[in-house]
């Protein structure tokens, strides 16, 4: 029994590291795995909240150049609000091309504007008014339109029934009906 027991234990002991071997394996793998996801993760976090920075600086950017430089024209107040925010991202380790900031600032620009236009109750009574205007005036016209192809089609099919029945097609005739033998009757004949 006892030399069984040493014959067989380097088999018993290699299976063993083995099965270590690939347990370690995909243990690792997992790991390796794991830390893709979680790098993947950060970094999409990161471009989010580096996303926001920008938006919220690019707001502030567009602010000190319509306060600050008033009597400059468009393109130097964008390039001043472009040098401000440039400057505050690099302050903070992110760089960016010119233009995602610039795309940045005309943004904040149009928000701004699109604030500014008051609109007056008379404004837009007439705004609505003309808006159920032309909803109308679109309905009429698709319900035209809709009506046309129908009458169309409503041609097109008497034009097909009338082709298709054609005068000339033969009646046949009743079948002349056979002499009987007298004292049959018609019952009895079948």
């Amino acid at each position: 029994m006892q030399t069984i027991i040493e014959t067989v234990q380097p088999y018993v002991s290699t299976v063993a590291t083995a099965i270590l071997g690939v347990l370690t394996a995909i243990v690792i793998a997992g790991l390796n795995t794991i830390k893709v996801k979680a790098n993947e993760w950060i970094n999409a976090r990161t471009t989010e909240s580096q996303r926001v920075l920008l938006h919220k600086l690019a707001e502030e950017g567009f602010s000190l150049a319509k306060t600050v430089f008033k009597e400059a024209d468009g393109p130097k107040k964008l390039q001043q609000a472009l040098s401000y925010v440039t400057r505050q991202l690099q302050q903070r380790g992110i760089y960016l091309t010119d233009i995602e900031i610039q795309g940045a600032i005309e943004k904040a620009y149009l928000d701004y504007k699109a604030k500014q236009k008051p609109i007056s109750m008379e404004d837009a009574a007439i705004a609505d008014a003309a808006a159920e205007v032309s909803t109308e005036e679109a309905a009429r016209a698709a319900a035209k339109e809709a009506m046309n192809g129908l009458a169309a089609k409503i041609n097109e099919l008497f034009a097909q029934a009338t082709t298709e029945v054609t005068p000339s097609a033969q009646v046949q005739a009743a079948p002349e009906p056979t002499p009987m033998e007298p004292g049959l009757t018609p019952a009895s004949a079948e």
